[in-house]
């Protein structure tokens, strides 16, 4: 087998798995938002009728990869491997939402890019010969996240202008081999993530932390493939938010290369801008996850796109590196999702 990078960072696919199935999950606040129509399943209950958030959110990935598989027509016993990441302390919503999903399990963290990480993951365990259908899940949930990062949420504090709201969401995608020309979308590559840090130190403005890391990603793919920006129907960041996808824009600009009308931020697309006391828009893992599995998915489904690359970002900080005075190191991986016949390579 012969290997499958083209240029510095980027991987082609050989035979590129089809997206089989994929499902999302939302909570009050995402339903009402511009995106509320392509949730799967949403929920009034921010408990999900659990007790605490954080079992709430492992419930959200039961509920996003039961509904993904539904749709495929398959069941859990015909997933070789999931792969499966959260916001939380050692990836718990995950690890206690699959332990009675019966299927072998790794854990994953990228942060706001993990559902790019675990897709990437998925599709490389296909694309290898390593399963012939494999999940990817990922979640994050406001309140949980709010104790975890930064304060309960009866602390009452006032969030910054350039703060970012996590989404209360779950997304779930499988993957399996599938023949070029099949009618499912298909993940034709990736182009792999560098830690890159911009020096800034305020939790509260992590689209500026994560914007360089979106544009080496990004750059480095367009240089690796020889596509433009144009190629594309949807470049899609997650999750910039205002400031960040500000930023991202003026990176490129300045490199000569302006990113079009085909430029979406996820954490732009899913709440109605500061009237929803979002401040600079969504973010946490859960806000690119549904957004990804829910309305791009549906979109490429339908004709509507045919060409996106979802570039998923993170910043890999931690209640622990914010108090000790860390900047916030940041990664993006992007994937490459297309329908037809076509790939990286031809």
């Amino acid at each position: 087998m012969g290997i499958k990078k083209i240029g510095e960072r980027t991987v082609a696919f050989e035979n590129p798995p089809s997206v089989l199935g994929s499902a999302c999950v939302g909570g009050k606040k995402e339903g009402e938002g511009p995106l509320g129509g392509e949730f799967d399943i949403l929920n009034e209950d921010a408990l999900f009728g659990v007790e605490t958030w954080e079992k709430a959110e492992s419930k959200m990935q039961r509920l996003a990869l039961s509904a993904a598989l539904g749709g495929a027509g398959l069941e859990p016993r015909s997933l070789d491997f999931v792969f499966a990441g959260d916001l939380l302390n050692q990836c718990t919503a995950s690890s206690f939402g699959m332990r009675d999903m019966g299927v072998p399990f790794f854990g994953v963290y990228g942060a706001c890019s993990t559902m790019a990480e675990s897709l990437i993951l998925a599709c490389m365990a296909v694309d290898g010969g390593f399963a012939a259908r494999a999940a990817a899940v990922t979640s994050s949930h406001f309140c949980g996240a709010e104790r975890q990062f930064r304060f309960p949420l009866e602390y009452g504090g006032q969030r910054a202008p350039t703060a970012q709201w996590t989404v209360t969401g779950a997304g779930a995608v499988v993957v399996g081999a599938g023949e070029a020309g099949r009618s499912p979308p298909r993940v034709t590559g990736f182009t792999s993530a560098k830690i890159t840090d911009a020096g800034i130190r305020d939790a509260n403005n992590m689209g500026a932390a994560m914007a360089p890391a979106a544009f080496d990603t990004l750059s480095a793919h367009f240089a690796d493939t020889g596509r433009s920006p144009g190629y594309y129907d949807m470049i899609a960041t997650g999750d910039l938010g205002s400031l960040g996808a500000e930023l991202l824009r003026g990176l490129f600009s300045d490199a000569g290369m302006g990113l079009k009308e085909n430029y979406a931020d996820c954490g732009l697309l899913i709440y109605s801008g500061d009237s929803r006391d979002v401040h600079a828009g969504g973010s946490g893992c859960g806000c690119g996850a549904s957004v990804l599995a829910g309305h791009i998915l549906r979109a490429m489904r339908a004709g509507r796109l045919n060409r996106v690359l979802f570039a998923a970002t993170g910043a890999m900080l931690s209640s622990v590196s914010t108090q000790q005075g860390e900047s916030i190191p940041s990664i993006c991986y992007a994937v490459s999702i297309e329908n037809g016949a076509g790939g990286l390579k031809g």
